[in-house]
């Protein structure tokens, strides 16, 4: 059985991280929402999204289709409601599709009409659904907590070197060819993971729960504490505090984030900080661009910076902020609440010329030793003739 982790119409309202990614692909805590279910099923799984992200899905299968909706939270009770689920049957909590097994290939929107002739049934299990950016942190902390115990359950763990100063070892797990020397390493509120060949400099401090995947940098003197994701190939310093960072992104000098989401291929420059907490302790809006409304998020809630983005040094990021993909925020002020893709000028509101965003993004993943891909250079392509 060939398994599709499939996004709804809703999935707009992740927006800025839905943009260059189906939701899928999304992480909270160790893993994405994708490789969590890969690893619960033990096999690869496909996903279904609008057509300028979708990859090929093979169409047929002796044993049918299981399409998952992406955007519930996985669970072993829905994993075990959603394996066992009949075929030709949709399942469903309250109004929300869930699930559906199928014989043949369902397309992106899935709606009532492919599902005329399904049996329909509610779920038993209860379900959490993504539905804000900002649950990405919300979610990280029991997130990275199951990922951590499945990650203990399943793998060898390499030696703690004697240099650290550490607390709670047995919630702490090293991957073989991980560097953590002279470090402070705090598991005795939450777990803490640390990627294969991932290092962390002299003197950083950790606090769990914690995780820095696979070739992750940690810079010498780093403050980091609350449920904090730190990506493949990210370079991280600084105080930090209840973030989830995508894949390749660097934040890795002073300053401070927290409660923040941090899309890929960012760079947060030296000095800039974002504010968490408004003055009056009162409930913090956000801006959803698909509802073009404010929304309520909440007594903390950082920042939520879309892919591709630029901070310069000593920036202040206002409470709140959601930017855009492929921004440059450059300001001598606190910055706007809202920044818009490909935003070259935050005070004037120019844009970027495509080329230059293109060319910039490529200049950044250089720094990486990785390239801009035809199917990355498509889809910021289309996001740019949507402005």
């Amino acid at each position: 059985m060939h398994i599709v982790l499939f996004d709804t119409t809703a999935r707009t309202q992740l927006y800025p991280f839905s943009l260059i990614r189906p939701l899928a692909a999304l992480r909270s805590g160790i893993f994405t929402m994708q490789e969590r279910w890969s690893a619960a099923f033990e096999k690869d799984t496909f996903t279904l999204s609008e057509a300028y992200l979708q990859q090929p899905v093979p169409n047929k299968h002796a044993d049918g289709l299981l399409y998952i909706n992406a955007s519930a939270v996985f669970s072993h009770e829905l994993f075990n409601e959603v394996r066992s689920l009949a075929k030709q049957t949709a399942l469903y909590s309250a109004d929300v599709l869930i699930a559906v097994s199928a014989n043949e290939l369902l397309t992106f929107p899935i709606e009532d009409d492919q599902l005329a002739s399904f049996k329909k049934q509610q779920a038993v299990s209860k379900i959490e659904l993504l539905a804000y950016p900002f649950d990405l942190v919300r979610m990280n902390d029991a997130l990275l907590r199951m990922d951590f115990a499945f990650i203990q359950q399943t793998r060898e763990a390499a030696a703690i070197s004697s240099t650290n100063t550490v607390i709670n070892p047995e919630q702490i797990f090293i991957e073989e060819g991980a560097e953590v020397e002279y470090c402070h390493l705090n598991a005795s509120a939450g777990p803490i993971y640390i990627g294969k060949n991932a290092l962390l400099m002299e003197g950083a401090m950790i606090r769990g729960p914690f995780a820095a995947l696979d070739e992750a940098v940690v810079k010498m003197g780093a403050k980091i504490y609350g449920a904090t994701s730190v990506g493949r190939k990210c370079t991280v310093g600084g105080e930090i505090k209840n973030a989830v960072f995508f894949d390749y992104s660097n934040k890795a000098h002073d300053g401070y984030i927290g409660d923040a989401v941090i899309g890929s291929w960012c760079n947060i420059g030296a000095g800039a900080s974002c504010s968490n907490v408004k003055n009056t302790a009162s409930d913090i809006k956000v801006w959803n661009q698909p509802l073009r409304k404010w929304i309520a998020a909440g007594n903390k809630c950082g920042v939520m910076l879309g892919d591709y983005t630029r901070v310069s040094i000593n920036s202040s990021l206002t409470t709140g902020m959601v930017s855009g993909i492929s921004a440059n925020i450059v300001s001598n002020r606190l910055s706007p609440k809202y920044v818009t893709d490909f935003t070259w000028d935050v005070a004037t509101g120019e844009k970027y010329f495509l080329h230059k965003a293109l060319q910039e993004i490529e200049n950044w993943m250089q720094m990486k030793n990785k390239s801009l891909t035809n199917e990355d250079k498509s889809v910021v392509e289309y996001l740019y003739g949507q402005l």
